[in-house]
C-alpha cells in the first residue's frame, strides 16, 4: 500500500483545513511536506505534517 501523508495549511490567510496526500510506489525516499505547496492558497511556507 503506498505512503500517504495528512498535512495541514498554518497560513492566517489559507482556510485550507487538512488534506491528505497519496504517494505513489515510485515516490523517491525521504519525500516529505517541504516537497509540496497547499493546493488551496498555492503557498509551501505554511505546510505542516500531521499526525493522526
Amino acid at each position: 500500500m503506498p505512503k500517504t501523508l495528512e498535512v495541514v495549511c498554518t497560513r492566517n490567510d489559507c482556510d485550507l483545513d487538512m488534506f491528505e496526500l497519496h504517494y505513489q510506489y515510485s515516490m523517491p525516499d525521504g519525500t516529505g511536506v517541504e516537497a509540496f505547496s497547499c493546493p488551496y492558497c498555492g503557498e509551501s511556507g505554511g505546510l505542516e505534517e500531521i499526525h493522526v
